[in-house]
């Protein structure tokens, strides 16, 4: 029970992180450094909370997963105020 309370805060955590990167990722040019920048920033800290959680190798698909459900969210968040698409 504990460690499915664990993922499921270290998803919710990732999503919640990666949403307002999303958002100034949005603003930059594709494939430029602050694109990608604001792309893999969040990646260390996750790897460090899925460690120190003592989370294995399985659960990276799911951490990985949801940076990209918050990088997804954040970007539309961002063309949406600014009526982009």
């Amino acid at each position: 029970m504990q460690t499915a309370l664990q993922v499921a805060g270290l998803i919710i955590l990732t999503v919640a992180v990666n949403i307002p990167l999303g958002y100034l990722r949005q603003s930059c040019p594709k494939f430029s450094f602050g694109w990608y920048f604001y792309v893999h920033i969040s990646i260390p800290a996750i790897i460090y909370l899925r460690v120190k959680m003592g989370l294995g190798w399985p659960m990276i698909p799911f951490t990985l997963a949801s940076a990209v459900v918050g990088q997804v969210i954040g970007g539309r968040l961002y063309k949406k105020k600014y009526h982009l698409g």
